[in-house]
């Protein structure tokens, strides 16, 4: 490296000159000499105190970590001879998990005989597919595996990112006075 083009701890430009020249400023402050461009032409060096530099990506990083939603797949067990109002119960279940934001893994387990109709669980998953339409979309088609029959529902995405859409008018037409 013959020459780095130096920034100081305020920002200014200082211009292009020898590494150890740069590092001998930044000595005499008080402060560190550290590469923040290597590929530019010349190489870019920033003059700081790189340990308060670090402790403050960590305190950014440690802040955006604790606003991010941590998705959970919750699991809701059903049975081919499921009654009606067990059903409900669980569908009510369903719908505050995919309120909350998480995803929700829909499982038919069979038993015996019952492998012998798995139909049955089939009608049981599409009619909650049906009955959530609304509110979620179904991720995966219910599928067999084994013993059991799953599908996983994930919540709905509203259009236009959450913000109430205005109707548009026709083209030609001029817009609704506000």
């Amino acid at each position: 490296m013959r020459e780095v083009r130096v920034i100081d701890d305020t920002g200014q430009q200082l211009g292009i000159m020898p590494p150890q020249q740069a590092l001998a400023i930044a000595r005499q402050k008080g402060l560190d000499l550290v590469e923040v461009a290597p590929m530019a032409q010349p190489p870019v060096c920033r003059i700081m105190d790189f340990g308060k530099y670090q402790y403050q990506e960590q305190k950014r990083s440690r802040e955006a970590r604790k606003h991010q939603k941590v998705i959970e797949v919750k699991e809701i067990k059903f049975r081919p001879k499921v009654d009606e109002h067990d059903y409900q119960f669980k569908k009510k279940h369903i719908e505050r998990f995919l309120a909350d934001g998480d995803k929700v893994k829909a499982t038919i387990f069979f038993r015996g005989r019952e492998m012998a109709h798995p139909e049955i669980g089939r009608r049981i998953l599409e009619r909650l597919i049906q009955e959530l339409n609304d509110i979620a979309i179904a991720e995966t088609m219910p599928r067999m595996e084994g013993n059991t029959m799953h599908t996983i529902l994930s919540h709905r995405p509203t259009p236009g990112g959450g913000k109430p859409q205005s109707p548009k008018p026709a083209p030609g037409q001029p817009a609704p006075a506000r």
